[in-house]
Parts: C-alpha cells; structure tokens; sequence
C-alpha cells in the first residue's frame, strides 16, 4: 500500500471514529422531577423504562436523568409550575394538589367511578385531548393516569363499617377526598404524600387514604396495621388522577424526528400501559408486603360499601355529571382487580 492510501485510510478511520463518538454523545438530556423516591413504581416500573425504550429508539440522542424526591427543590404542588417554567423538562405530578385549578380532570378523582385504572387512565386521555387543552395550556402532556384504587390504610383499629371513620383523623389528598373522608365519618387532615409517614408516627394521623402504589415507597405497611379494600368487582373508593408532562419550549426545540419518538412512545398508548400497572403489579406487590408485615386486609361486604356509595353521592360535582352523559361517552369500565 503507498504512502498517500495509508494517509487516506487513516483519515477515513479518523473521520468514521469521530462520527461514532459524537453520535454517541445527547443531543438532548431531559430532566424528570416528581415527589417519589428512586425506588418507587413511579420510577423504577414506568418512567425509567419508558425513557429507556426513548433513548434507545433515538439511538442514544435522547437522555434522561432524574430528579425524585423532589430534588430539584419545591414542593410536590408546584410540579405543575415548575414544567410549565422550565425548572424540569418533565414532571409526573398530582394536579390534584392545586385545589380548583384543574377542574376537568379532578372529575376522574370522584368516588365510585369504575374498576379499572387501564380503563379509566384511557378515557381520560381522550377526554383531555377533546376537552382540556386550556386547562393544560403551556405545557405537553405526554400521558394521563390513575393510580390504584385508593383503599383506607390504619394504624391502631380497622375500618370495617361507616361509624369506625368516627373520632378518626385521616390523611386526604385533595379536596375531594377531603369531603368523602367527612361524609364517611372521619375528619379528614389534608397533606402531601411524602408527609404520611411523620403524620403516622407522630399521630398526626391515625391512617390515610392512599392507593397501594405509595405503600413499597413509604414503608406505609410497617407504620399501619390494617387496610380496607373495595368489595370485589365493585367501584373503587377513588382514583388519583397523575399527568406526565413535558415543558412546550424544549418539546418544540427539538427536531422532528426526535418528536416523533417521543410521540410515538407517549399519549394514548402511555396511558394504558401506566394504567395496567397500577392495576396488576401494584396491587399484587401492596398484598405481598402487608402478608409479609402481618397486616390485616379487609375486604368490605357488598352491603356495607353500597352505604358508602349512598354517601359519596353528595360529594359528586356538576362536572362528573355532564362527563356521564355527555353523548357518546362510555363510563369507564374494566375488569375488577
């Protein structure tokens, strides 16, 4: 080989070795920041492989790196604020924690509604889409989800009948909860999650109304004794609605064909499969850690969750009922867990 092809094929080699490097290197590292541990399911079993199956798909020019816990500061109300300002490219927040500003979707948190997280995490999703863009302007929502169904968790007696909620502080969510929690009897204390644990210890609280999925990342199972579950294939007590949104700036910042990954991995589809999980796996591993604990699972009789239902009735708002007729929808419905 002469001198000049040796030069050429080095230059080659040279050139081919930068190219790989540099598409090795992120064009985009996307920031996710929600309230939960590292190790909760929100993390661990749906953002990290959702972003996994992203990077890979975009052939490592996407990126994430996460912020749980609330890292990046804040607290978990201002989630919403902080996608829509830029403090994180992608939040998984409750809005929920924002009393009054997102009344749509608060419609999927009445109780009672259906028994079926997959099914109801869907008709959000379309709902959203037809109806809430101005309530979710300046932001791109990438999924909307419900938790579990939520359940009453206690410490020291469990809750079996309607007059047990009386003389008992419960932890409630949002404003919602906090009216179901004092039609049932009990007088509710409204506060974050990641604030449940102190309030049991302390007695802040003498149980909480949360879903399984907050259980493994709370250690809830060991400061409580008992937890009541829906009767089966009856609606459960209620939802927590949760969107996954992205800030509308670095989302149009990025080129088309990095869009169309993202998009093609996110929306409807998203919102299935977030659904499932909080239907299968979180209740599965909810059960698991109570037996392993020694807690106490209590199923409520049909009779005595109808009582429930007849008192529920009086938080239900204008809004759940125009979403039941509107023409042509479908009450969200699915297989019991």
């Amino acid at each position: 080989m002469s001198t000049w092809s040796k030069r050429l094929l080095a230059l080659l080699v040279t050139a081919s070795l930068g190219q790989a490097a540099h598409a090795a290197e992120p064009e985009v590292t996307l920031k996710i920041h929600h309230q939960l541990p590292a190790h909760s399911v929100t993390q661990a079993d749906l953002l990290e492989p959702w972003a996994k199956k992203i990077t890979e798909a975009s052939d490592g020019r996407i990126q994430f790196q996460f912020y749980p816990s609330m890292q990046l500061g804040g607290t978990p109300p201002q989630l919403v604020d902080q996608v829509r300002d830029g403090v994180a490219d992608i939040v998984w927040a409750l809005p929920g924690y924002n009393s009054g500003r997102f009344p749509l979707i608060s419609a999927f948190e009445q109780p009672f509604m259906s028994t079926s997280a997959e099914a109801t995490s869907q008709a959000m999703w379309d709902f959203i889409q037809k109806h809430g863009q101005k309530e979710f302007e300046n932001m791109h929502l990438l999924a909307t989800h419900v938790t579990d169904g939520a359940l009453v968790h206690t410490t020291e007696a469990p809750i079996k009948t309607m007059s047990d909620f009386r003389g008992k502080k419960i932890r409630a969510a949002n404003r919602t909860s906090t009216k179901l929690i004092s039609l049932l009897g009990g007088t509710p204390v409204a506060m974050p999650v990641p604030q449940i644990p102190e309030a049991l210890s302390k007695g802040v609280v003498d149980g909480a109304i949360v879903p399984w999925d907050v259980v493994p990342a709370l250690k809830l199972h060991e400061l409580v004794n008992y937890h009541t579950e829906m009767a089966p294939g009856q609606p459960e007590l209620m939802y927590t609605a949760v969107i996954i949104a992205m800030n509308p700036d670095v989302y149009a910042k990025l080129p088309a064909d990095l869009k169309k990954v993202i998009d093609d991995n996110s929306g409807l589809a998203l919102s299935r499969q977030a659904g499932r999980l909080f239907d299968t796996q979180v209740v599965e591993t909810g059960h698991e850690l109570a037996r392993q604990e020694g807690n106490e699972v209590y199923v409520l009789p049909v009779e005595e969750q109808q009582k429930w239902m007849k008192a529920a009735k009086l938080v239900e708002n204008p809004r759940r009922r125009r979403l039941r007729h509107r023409p042509g929808h479908r009450q969200p419905a699915g297989p019991g867990r």
